[in-house]
This record gives C-alpha cells, structure tokens and sequence, in this order.
C-alpha cells in the first residue's frame, strides 16, 4: 500500500466519522447484523457498502437496485454494484426467495413506498427477518428521486400492511446528532463545496457526480467547525436526549410463519 493509499483511507475513515447520519447508521447495522441469516436480499444495494458487516451472518447476499435511478449515479460509473436490477414495481424474484431483506435509505426514494415494502415482505420466506432504515429528517438528496420522509409509526402502518410484525424500532441521533449533520452539510456542501472530493473517497455514490470545483481555500475554517460539532453532538445526545427528534429510524420486522 502506497503512502497515498493511507491518506486515502485515512481521510475516509475520518469523513465517516464526520458524517453523523451514515456513521450512526453503520453502528445500528452493527447492531441488528446478528439478526440476518440464509440468503439475504440487499434492495436499494448501490456498491455493496454494507456486506462486509452481514457476510460473516448470511450464506448468500445479493443486492438488486432501481435501473432507471442508478444508472444517474456517480456509483454506477466506477461499474460495481448490484446483481440484479428491477424496474421499480415488482422484484424480479419468487416468492419467500429469502430468508433477510436488507433497505438502507431506500424508500424515501420510490414514488410508491408501501408497493415497495410489499414486495419487500412478499420475497421474504415465514420467519424471515426484514432489516430496514428509513430517513426522519435529513437533506434533500439524490434529487429528483426523493419522496418521503417517515416517522416510527408510520413505519409500524405500513408494516402492518404489508403483513410484517414489528419487532422493535431503534431512533438513530437525537436532536443534537440532527441539528449537527444539518450545519455540517451545509457547510460542507454549501461553503467548501468537497461532495466531489468525497465522492473521490467512495462516499455519496447514490448522488449524481459533483461537477463543481471545491473550495479548498475554506477546509482551514469549516474542518475544525464540523469535527467540533460532530464530536459535540455525540455527548450532548446522551447527556440531553429528546426522544422526539431523530436523524432516522432503523426497524426489524418478521414475516409470520403461518
């Protein structure tokens, strides 16, 4: 490994931390990994960034995304990725196919969540287990596909109706988790304009490719202000939780046996 190499992954592991919303999110995977088994189905897969936690669980893992969508991202242009594409109504597989489903930031981009979560639970054998993480408040991305935002118990109806019993739903950040991401995002996307260099990093692959030049002369100014705020929002939503404010929520779901 070359020197640029460990700056490289240097740089993107501090950028992880930085980023509240995904690295909150990595911890709750973490989290709920134990709970996948057999062959696991990642919908909304992107570049797989989430195997490695649920490999050493499962027997097969396979992720299928939206062709007309992923084929606008910066991640399809690097060539990896999905295994299967579907054309946004039904998932092209039988029925109970598998015994995990994965969804990862996925359903607040289709125009038809509940359709999407049907067939989710429609692929899904009797006692399999759905995995799923869903945005509370966050930025608009992945512009124009971004629908919906969604609250633990709108979370719980949908389930309900596509025949899914809720096992628990965990909060991810608090308040203060949020209103960090929220000043870091604009500082970082805004004001030092580094969604290309991130994306250099392997990050925001699911966005369209950042054409503007960064502002490098601002990291200076803006690097010390978002670490700060990173690191200070971690104490403060233990110190001062408030159980109404979240970044998103992450759901296990089962299919009944019968």
């Amino acid at each position: 490994m070359t020197a640029r190499d460990v700056l490289r992954n240097a740089a993107r592991r501090g950028a992880h931390w930085v980023d509240l919303q995904y690295s909150l999110t990595i911890q709750g995977l973490h989290d709920v990994a134990p709970l996948a088994r057999g062959e696991l189905l990642d919908v909304g897969c992107g570049e797989k960034p989430y195997e490695s936690i649920f490999r050493p669980f499962v027997t097969r893992y396979v992720g299928i995304e939206h062709e007309g969508s992923y084929t606008q991202t910066d991640a399809s242009a690097r060539g990896t990725g999905p295994d299967h594409y579907y054309d946004g109504t039904r998932l092209p597989f039988d029925d109970a196919s598998f015994d995990t489903v994965l969804s990862v930031q996925v359903l607040e981009h289709t125009p038809s969540p509940q359709a999407l979560l049907n067939e989710m639970a429609r692929v899904l054998r009797p006692g399999g287990t759905l995995l799923l993480s869903a945005p509370f408040s966050f930025r608009l991305h992945e512009e124009p596909h971004d629908y919906f935002r969604y609250t633990p118990h709108g979370l719980r109806d949908m389930c309900a109706r596509a025949e899914l019993d809720v096992v628990r739903i965990d909060a991810q950040g608090g308040l203060w988790s949020l209103l960090a991401h929220k000043l870091n995002s604009f500082l970082a996307f805004r004001v030092a304009i580094v969604g290309g260099a991130m994306q250099a990093m392997g990050k925001l692959g699911h966005e369209a490719r950042e054409t503007r030049r960064p502002r490098y002369w601002t990291v200076p100014l803006v690097g010390p202000m978002v670490v700060g705020m990173s690191a200070s929002a971690r104490v403060l939503d233990r110190m001062l939780p408030d159980p109404s404010e979240a970044l998103s929520f992450l759901l296990v779901a089962r299919r009944p046996e019968a």
